[in-house]
């Protein structure tokens, strides 16, 4: 890393390179109260790829401070970025990445006719103009005005000229606290000056703020802009997004899991996003999940994995999401019935992918995961549905029987949330796993010992997955189906009979699920439910309500009952 002294009028700024000289160029510039240092982690993982550029802002850090508290003007602060390209990045296209102010002061140049940039990234920094605009009709959106109202009360306690001052003097010594409880940052002890510069900052607020808010200009982007929306930023609500919808032509808008101080507690998904976009605007392919950050013009609906869609609750489950304008991915054994799936979803116009893989199989898990990310991107929803039956006594159950159904039943379930919530969690913007168990994961039976043990693993593991990646806005519902009308019955194994007893066996079963007439497809309504509504356990059909309630009120009852017969839905 190299260090520069760079003049703009009367401050003297402190700046940085980094990376490979003839790459291309992205300066990453920070917010309020922070120094370039936010950006240490996002900064050393892109220069491996790219000549990346920090400076200080004036009056932070390293850098010198205007005379005055006019010297923060929106002007001065465009100003000063020039200057640092002059010096760093002389006639190179720069990919711009601005924090909170870094952002805020920055959409000055992004939106300046002649702007030298190749590209604009804004994280937690909107337009104050396009602000200014958008607040204009606070009547077309009351609540989300009181939201950012709320979250933005410093602004107005920095008007006062002594009170933003004071209040700093008092905050500069807990920052470190702040922070703490705020977004669980451990940050280090405060850097010599601190509370002065933060004092000295409050001129970007009294200078700009008000002055941009009541009388905005219209300011058009210039550029292509990438907007990062943290969906729990403490101080800028999303909604202020939608205020630059009108004024960019050409705007791409994530909305990501995590708070204002995303690039410091995720630097590793920050600089994937950046370098999606750059890559992207040096000429290389749109990735999947920019396709459908798009906010002009056509745009990809969201992806669905269903595993075990060939048939049954997988079919109807597949087509519920193609009706509801999602791509899907039909994953079965069985290939004739997957493309049929397929067929089907594509009669409603979705785009619909048959792929053959055993959801059994660790390996080729790995390879059907990976080869849907490559070639449809991350999933938004995921349905791990495919599974078997088998009935019978215990001891008549052999060691290979309980291998088959825990392999599907079990291992189908873990592999497909493992491999694809690794997944939604390195992309960062949520998702949603469905596991689908059954009413004997809480209804014990003497007859289904294997598949009731395979279905309380598969609720167990949701319960415990969805505590896991709450924290990365990723849901995850168990449903439990009761006695349902699908072509499991039809399948079912029953061990310790002989080939005749078991065919009779499998007709009475399908006999009695065909006269209780619950069909798929009422499942599939409830798993589009689970989805919509972030359920947990959603136990399908009124038996499966029944035994859900018993087996809380009533374990000892649900003993007794378990002495009966029953089979698998």
């Amino acid at each position: 890393m190299s260090a520069h002294r760079v003049r703009s009028g009367e401050v003297s700024l402190a700046a940085w390179a980094q990376g490979p000289e003839d790459a291309p160029v992205v300066l990453l510039a920070h917010g309020y109260p922070d120094t370039h240092e936010v950006w240490a982690g996002v900064a050393g993982i892109l220069a491996a790829r790219y000549r990346v550029l920090t400076y200080d802002v004036r009056g932070c850090g390293e850098s010198s401070a205007p005379a005055s508290e006019g010297g923060y003007t929106l002007e001065a602060l465009r100003g000063d970025l020039l200057a640092v390209l002059e010096a760093l990045a002389p006639g190179k296209p720069v990919h711009l990445v601005g924090h909170d102010w870094g952002a805020i002061q920055h959409w000055e140049t992004a939106t300046e006719p002649g702007t030298p940039l190749a590209s604009f990234t804004a994280i937690s920094g909107p337009c104050l103009d396009h602000v200014g605009h958008w607040a204009r009709g606070l009547l077309k959106h009351p609540g989300a005005s009181l939201e950012q109202l709320l979250k933005s009360w410093y602004v107005l306690a920095f008007q006062p000229p002594l009170l933003g001052r004071a209040l700093w003097r008092t905050l500069g010594r807990a920052w470190p606290t702040v922070l703490r409880r705020l977004e669980g940052i451990e940050s280090p002890a405060l850097p010599e000056g601190f509370s002065a510069d933060a004092q000295r900052g409050v001129g970007l607020y009294r200078q700009n703020m008000l002055q941009r808010l009541l009388k905005p200009r219209v300011r058009r982007a210039q550029c292509p802009v990438q907007l990062v929306t943290p969906l729990g930023d403490h101080f800028v609500s999303p909604h202020l997004a939608d205020a630059a919808e009108p004024f960019v032509e050409q705007l791409w808008r994530r909305e990501v899991e995590g708070g204002h101080w995303i690039v410091r507690t995720a630097p590793e998904r920050v600089a994937r996003w950046i370098a999606e976009w750059v890559d992207f605007r040096e000429g290389g392919p749109e990735s999947h999940a920019l396709q459908q950050a798009r906010v002009h013009g056509p745009r990809p609906g969201p992806l669905a994995v269903v595993t075990g869609a060939g048939s049954g609750i997988g079919r109807e489950t597949a087509l519920a999401l193609a009706e509801s304008g999602c791509r899907v991915v039909i994953a079965d054994l069985d290939g004739a019935a997957a493309q049929r799936t397929a067929q089907l979803c594509s009669l409603v116009g979705a785009e619909a992918t048959p792929v053959v893989v055993d959801v059994g199989d660790a390996a080729a898990m790995e390879r059907f995961a990976a080869a849907v990310e490559r070639e449809h991107g991350v999933p938004d929803v995921v349905i791990n549905n495919a599974g078997i039956g088998l009935a019978g006594a215990f001891l008549d159950t052999t060691v290979a029987d309980w291998d088959k159904v825990l392999r599907v039943n079990l291992w189908g379930v873990i592999h497909g949330s493992r491999l694809f919530g690794r997944q939604m969690v390195a992309r960062g913007q949520g998702g949603h796993i469905v596991n689908v168990a059954s009413m004997a994961a809480f209804t014990p039976s003497k007859m289904l010992p294997a598949y009731s043990t395979s279905k309380a693993a598969v609720l167990m593991l949701t319960e415990c997955l969805r505590a896991e990646l709450a924290g990365d806005g990723i849901g995850v519902s168990a449903i439990c189906p009761g006695i349902i009308d699908t072509p499991i019955t039809g399948a079912t194994r029953f061990v310790g009979q002989t080939a005749a007893q078991q065919e009779r066996s499998r007709t009475e079963a399908q006999r009695l699920y065909r006269k209780r007439n619950f069909t798929p497809r009422q499942v599939a309504a409830r798993v589009m439910e689970a989805v919509q509504r972030d359920l947990a356990v959603v136990p399908v059909a009124p038996e499966a309500h029944g035994a859900h309630l018993l087996s809380r009120l009533s374990p000892a009852l649900m003993r007794r009952l378990a002495k009966l017969e029953l089979t698998p839905h």
